[in-house]
């Protein structure tokens, strides 16, 4: 949500995970996230580990932050999350679960794949239909809160299957 105001690190949500002992969602941004995925082929479990990690997240996101546009971040965070089911990138998400185009998709079909991003295996359309749904519910509340669209538009979006 707070994508735009900040410059690679979010220390509102850093200062939140960190005060609920990461329960209550984590703290990466987008831009960290993207981080992660260029350059760490997976989460050490070892503690010491990850905290050098993410450092190491920290510095590249703002480097990232400094060198490329939002846009150009979003995009290239997008076409390198895996969705699951041979869906690595946006545009392979949107032909896999809607045989579509991108630029072809409704709202609520975008919602959903938005809303996949905070767990793509958790929220797997193909395993947890309804949960699915709620989370893309999540999404299109956001998006009225955010001015992307109305109240009326939200209403009818979720009622949609």
């Amino acid at each position: 949500e707070r994508f735009y105001e900040h410059s690679g690190i979010d220390f509102f949500g850093t200062a939140r995970a960190i005060a609920k002992l990461g329960k209550d969602g984590g703290a990466s941004t987008i831009t960290q996230q993207l981080a992660k995925n260029l350059f760490t082929k997976q989460r050490s479990s070892n503690v010491f580990e990850r905290i050098l990690q993410k450092a190491k997240e920290y510095v590249v996101a703002t480097k990232l932050e400094r060198q490329y546009t939002k846009q150009e971040i979003i995009a290239m965070y997008l076409n390198k999350y895996d969705f699951l089911n041979q869906a690595v990138g946006i545009r392979s998400a949107a032909r896999i679960y809607f045989g579509k185009e991108p630029k072809e998709l409704e709202i609520q079909e975008s919602a959903m794949l938005v809303g996949m991003l905070k767990n793509s295996s958790y929220f797997n359309p193909l395993r947890r239909e309804e949960l699915v749904k709620q989370r893309r519910n999540v999404v299109l509340l956001q998006m009225t809160k955010n001015n992307y669209i109305t109240e009326s538009e939200k209403i009818s979006l979720q009622q949609l299957n």
